[in-house]
């Protein structure tokens, strides 16, 4: 699971009388002044205008041109990295600066920007990342046997305080490199330079150095302490890290790492859905954004008589359900307000709400399954926008209703912020929010951005309309290589590439 998200960058002020009219004045500062971000590598584009017809690809334009703005305009003008959240200036995120490598092509097929600009983007982006310092010093660096910190210092590209060394967040990142590596299939200088510091970067990735209790894969890896003392096991977002380490021509893992990572699974039944669990709903899209799942599978979804595809599908509509439901009684859920996931949240507090009291969280690992529930009301629209090719006949009018519902406060220049909570309405209790805004009759706010779930929301319904993220990836070696080791067959997988 994501772990949790340092707020800034930027030290806070301190507490007391200062902090409590921080709180009070930031919904005046950022409500309807975006400002030129202080990272914009050039000026930025024109806010789209809303959607003049009432269609839903009218709608989904205006979301997918606004939530690729988040990367277009953020990117830092020297290294390209992607911050983590916006407007609180904060580090940079190597997960989002992969989501960002994706959004890049999406901005040029659906003309937002030109393929030129796309690829100097590009270009300046991977070249920065392939020749970053790499040491195990605990200052000075930002990567180690090829793997990436999970948060960089967005202007200089090292380390960022004591974070780790991430496999997870390393491998979204590769995903959007090698993405890029494909797109750009041209025979200019540019073009061929993306395509070879792709394969560079894939290939210095030591995976079986990530391997300290093998077969699994470890989480990260600090100078400090050395190996975090988990692996990753079981379904969850980090399915790309080991089909990327088992796709590997350099340094891959054995076979049973597969075997060791399918041991895990869970399956069991949830609001009417037989389906392999994993509670927050970003981690039935992360490995998507960059794989076609239909139609193919491994012998362990095979077993369940499944493919990944049908399972994220089913794993939506039980988060629907889930909302209809309503078993906790939040306000605004429903059939088309729903969707938890790991996103903000207003502040780590305990307030009554109805007969009894509730615990509402900051940024937190969200989600409700068969075998984990944390429901505080808080919805992040991620999770429907993410889910929009598993089921868009309830994914896109939930995006729909919820911009139509909020309007500005959720629903601004980059599209959705990262998450709202309907339920939190306490406006004694407003000095004890974390982050955010509360505004009286509609709820709390979030005011931030977050890279990582703009990526979903754009490459997912950018999948939905077009494909083009996978029918592109489909042509990745790497990617084919690491599917058919783990025992992928059928569907495109079974054609020549």
């Amino acid at each position: 699971m994501r772990s949790p998200r340092p707020r800034s960058f930027f030290p806070r002020p301190g507490g007391g009388a200062p902090l409590v009219a921080l709180f009070l004045l930031l919904p005046l500062l950022l409500t309807g002044c975006w400002g030129t971000p202080p990272h914009a590598s050039q000026p930025l584009l024109s806010p789209p205008a809303a959607p003049s017809g009432t269609s839903d690809e009218a709608f989904l334009d205006d979301v997918s041109h606004r939530t690729f703005l988040y990367f277009w305009d953020l990117a830092d003008p020297t290294t390209g990295l992607i911050p983590d959240r916006w407007p609180t200036r904060s580090f940079a995120s190597v997960a989002a600066t992969g989501f960002g490598l994706t959004a890049y092509p999406i901005g040029a097929e659906r003309g937002w920007i030109t393929r030129e600009a796309a690829r100097d983007r590009t270009l300046k982006t991977l070249r920065f990342l392939a020749a970053a310092p790499e040491g195990d010093a605990a200052v000075g660096m930002t990567a180690y046997h090829g793997f990436y910190y999970h948060f960089l210092d967005p202007g200089t590209g090292r380390r960022f305080e004591t974070v780790e060394l991430s496999t997870v967040d390393t491998a979204l990142l590769f995903a959007g490199v090698m993405f890029a590596g494909e797109y750009f299939d041209g025979g200019d200088p540019q073009e061929r330079e993306i395509r070879a510091l792709a394969e560079k970067m894939y290939d210095r990735a030591d995976w079986t150095w990530a391997q300290p209790r093998p077969p699994s894969i470890v989480l990260g890896w600090h100078p400090e302490s050395g190996f975090i003392e988990s692996d990753w096991r079981g379904y969850n977002e980090a399915m790309l890290v080991y089909l990327m380490a088992l796709g590997s021509t350099t340094h891959p893992v054995g076979d049973d790492a597969w075997s060791e990572w399918t041991s895990r699974y869970k399956v069991a039944d949830f609001e009417g859905q037989r389906y392999l669990q994993f509670a927050p709903l970003f981690g039935h899209h992360y490995s998507h954004v960059w794989i076609d799942f239909r139609g193919i599978g491994d012998p362990a979804i095979r077993k369940i008589g499944l493919d990944y595809f049908e399972n994220s599908r089913r794993a939506t509509l039980a988060q629907r359900d889930w909302a209809i439901r309503n078993p906790r009684g939040w306000k605004g859920f429903g059939a088309d307000v729903w969707g938890v996931s790991a996103c903000d949240g207003p502040a780590d507090v305990e307030l009554p709400y109805g007969a009894e009291t509730r615990r509402f969280y900051t940024y937190a690992g969200r989600g409700v399954g068969a075998d984990f529930v944390l429901d505080d009301g808080t919805i992040a629209p991620t999770a429907a926008g993410g889910s929009v090719p598993f089921a868009p006949e309830i994914a896109i009018p939930a995006l729909r209703a919820m911009s139509e519902r909020y309007g500005e406060p959720l629903y601004g220049r980059y599209g959705f912020v990262d998450a709202f909570n309907p339920s939190w309405s306490y406006p004694g209790e407003v000095a004890k929010l974390h982050h955010g805004r509360f505004v009286p009759g509609l709820g709390w706010f979030d005011t931030d951005w977050l890279g990582i779930d703009q990526g979903p929301i754009l490459a997912m319904i950018e999948n939905h309309r077009s494909g083009l993220v996978w029918k592109t990836m489909r042509k990745n070696p790497h990617l084919r290589r690491g599917l058919m080791r783990a025992g992928f067959t059928g569907g495109w997988l079974d054609e020549a590439p």
